[in-house]
C-alpha cells in the first residue's frame, strides 16, 4: 500500500511543481487561439473551458489505463513507481506541448506540424505512422467495447457472438456520426455525460478495493534488482511494461486528440489544466486499475496466465463490486472509454488527411470523400481480426507499438519547436530519446518465438537489440538538435506562426 501511496503523491506534486515548469518554458500568452482567430463552425468551435477538460480526458483515457495497466502490473509492484514518474516527466508534457504547439499553428495535427518542423522527408514517414496507428485504434476501440458488452455482467445468459457483432455495428454508426458531424453537436453535447459516468465508475472501483490495498505487493528497496523480474511470462520490463501501460505512462496516440481541443480552447493559459493536469488524472485512473488488477491476482493466481484483459476486468469488477447496479456502471464507464477514444482517433485522422490534401472541411461532400474510405478499411480490419484465431493478439501487437512510434514522432515536433525558440528543449528530448530506445528495442527483439501475436519484429537477441536501439535513440536526438538549431539561425522563422503554404516542405516564413 505505501508503494502505491507514494505513487499516487508522485502524481498529485508532479502537476503543481514539474507541471508549472513546463508551463513556463513554454510560455501561454493572450494571442488570439484558433478558435477566435480562425473559426470554421466544423472543428475551430470556441467551447467552455469545463467542456475541453472533460473531452480531453475521455479522448487520452481509453482503454489503456484499464486493460493496459491491468496487463501491466503483472509487472509488480515497480508499475506503481514508474508509471507515476513517466507520466510526470514524459506523458504529460507529451500530451501538453501535442496541444500547446498545435494551438500555436491553428491547431494542425502532427503530420501537418512534422512537414514545417522536421520536413518534407520525416513528415511523409510521420503521416504514414500515424493514418496507420489511427485506423488501428478505431478497431482496437471497437473491438474491446463490444466485448465488454458481451460479458456476463452486461449480457447475462445472451452472451454469444450474434450480440458481439451487434454491438460492432452499433458502435461503429457512432463513429461514423461522431466523426463526421461538427465536433460541438454531437462530442461537445454528450462528453459531459459522458465524463460523469467515467468519474463514477472510476470512484467506485477504488472505493471497492481501498478494504483490500493492504495486500498490495510493495517496491523491494532492500533487493532492486529483485523488482524486475516479477512478470508470470518472464517478459522483460524494457521493453514490454512501456508497451503494455501506454495510456498511463505515455501515449502518442494522446498526441492525435490534443490538437482536436486545441481547436476549441478560447484561451492559452488553461493548457496546463486541459493538458498536463489531463493526463496526470488518466494516470491516477490507471493507478486504481493498476492496484485492482493485482488485488485479483492475488485472490485468483490462475487469472495470471492465459486470461485476457476483458476476462480479468469482468472478474474484478464483480469481486469487489458485487451490487450488480454498480458494477454495470463500472462496466459501462469502461466501454465510455472506449468508445470515447476510438470515435475521435477516426475523426482526427480525417483531419489530418484533410490537412495534407488541402481538402476543406466545411463542405459536406469533402467530409464524405474522406470519411467512407477510411471506416471501409477500419471495418475490413474489424472483420479480419474476430475472424482469424490469432487476429486480434496480432491487431493489439501492432496498435501496442504504432502508438509508441506516434510519441515519437510527437516529442521530435516538441524538441524542435523549443530548440528552434532557444528554450529548455530537454525536457522534450529526452523522453523522445527514451521512447526512441523503447519501440526501436520492441521491434528489434519480439518475434512469434518469444512473443504470441507477434508477426513484425526482427527476432535479434535481447541484449543486441538493446545497444541497437540506444544507437537510433542517440541519432535521433542529435538529428533533433541540428534541426532546431538550424531552424533557430533561418532568418524570417517563427515556430509560432502557422503558414499555408508548406510547399514541398519549405520552412514557413514570418508574414
Amino acid at each position: 500500500m505505501i508503494t502505491f501511496l507514494i505513487g499516487v503523491a508522485i502524481l498529485i506534486l508532479g502537476y503543481f511543481t514539474y507541471g508549472k515548469f513546463v508551463e513556463r518554458v513554454f510560455g501561454p500568452d493572450d494571442r488570439k487561439t484558433p478558435a477566435l482567430a480562425n473559426p470554421d463552425g466544423v472543428d475551430r468551435v470556441p467551447m467552455p473551458h469545463w467542456k475541453n477538460v472533460l473531452i480531453q480526458l475521455l479522448n487520452i483515457a481509453g482503454i489503456g489505463p484499464v486493460i493496459g495497466v491491468i496487463l501491466g502490473i503483472k509487472f509488480g509492484a515497480i508499475v506503481f513507481i514508474l508509471l507515476p514518474l513517466g507520466n510526470v516527466l514524459g506523458g504529460a508534457v507529451h500530451d501538453y506541448f501535442s496541444g500547446m504547439i498545435s494551438m500555436r499553428n491553428n491547431g494542425y495535427n502532427v503530420p501537418a506540424l512534422s512537414r514545417k518542423f522536421l520536413g518534407k522527408g520525416p513528415a511523409k514517414l510521420v503521416m504514414t505512422l500515424i493514418s496507420v496507428a489511427l485506423i488501428l485504434v478505431g478497431a482496437v476501440f471497437t473491438n474491446t467495447p463490444a466485448a465488454l458488452v458481451n460479458t456476463p455482467i452486461l449480457a447475462g445468459s445472451h452472451v454469444s457472438p450474434t450480440l458481439f457483432w451487434i454491438a460492432v455495428a452499433v458502435i461503429f454508426a457512432y463513429y461514423f456520426i461522431s466523426t463526421f458531424f461538427p465536433i460541438d453537436k454531437i462530442i461537445g453535447r454528450i462528453y459531459p455525460v459522458f465524463g460523469a459516468l467515467l468519474i463514477l465508475a472510476s470512484l467506485a472501483i477504488f472505493v471497492g478495493i481501498i478494504p483490500n490495498l493492504n495486500v498490495l505487493d510493495e517496491f523491494c528497496f532492500s533487493d532492486i534488482m529483485s523488482n524486475f523480474h516479477k512478470h508470470p511470462a518472464g517478459q522483460p520490463i524494457i521493453p514490454m511494461l512501456f508497451v503494455t501501460i501506454a495510456c498511463g505512462i505515455i501515449s502518442g496516440f494522446h498526441s492525435t486528440q490534443s490538437p482536436l481541443v486545441a481547436r476549441t480552447e478560447v484561451t492559452e493559459k488553461t493548457g496546463r489544466q486541459t493538458f498536463y493536469g489531463m493526463m496526470i488524472i488518466e494516470g491516477l485512473i490507471g493507478m486504481i486499475w493498476a492496484a485492482g488488477g493485482m488485488f485479483i491476482y492475488h485472490q485468483m493466481p490462475e487469472l495470471l496466465t492465459g486470461a485476457s484483459g476483458v476476462k480479468v476486468l469482468s472478474v474484478l469488477v464483480s469481486t469487489v463490486i458485487p451490487w450488480a447496479p454498480i458494477s454495470i456502471l463500472v462496466v459501462v464507464g469502461v466501454i465510455i472509454l472506449a468508445i470515447t477514444s476510438g470515435d475521435t482517433s477516426l475523426r482526427s485522422l480525417r483531419l489530418t488527411i484533410a490537412e495534407l490534401t488541402g481538402l476543406e472541411q466545411t463542405s459536406v461532400r469533402n467530409r464524405l470523400i474522406l470519411t467512407v474510405p477510411m471506416f471501409a478499411l477500419c471495418a475490413v480490419i474489424i472483420f479480419w481480426s474476430n475472424l482469424n484465431p490469432e487476429g486480434f493478439n496480432i491487431l493489439w501487437n501492432y496498435f501496442s507499438w504504432s502508438n509508441q512510434l506516434m510519441a515519437v514522432c510527437s516529442l521530435c515536433v516538441a524538441t524542435v519547436y523549443l530548440r528552434s525558440k532557444k528554450k529548455n528543449f530537454w525536457i522534450a528530448l529526452i523522453p523522445c530519446m527514451f521512447m526512441t530506445f523503447i519501440t526501436a528495442d520492441y521491434i528489434l527483439w519480439v518475434s512469434p518465438e518469444n512473443l504470441k501475436g507477434a508477426p513484425l519484429g526482427f527476432g535479434l537477441d535481447y541484449k543486441t537489440a538493446l545497444v541497437i536501439a540506444l544507437h537510433d535513440a542517440a541519432i535521433l536526438g542529435f538529428f533533433l538538435c541540428v534541426r532546431g538549431k538550424t531552424l533557430s539561425k533561418m532568418e524570417g522563422y517563427n515556430a509560432d506562426r502557422w503558414n499555408p503554404d508548406l510547399d514541398e516542405g519549405k520552412i514557413p516564413k514570418a508574414e
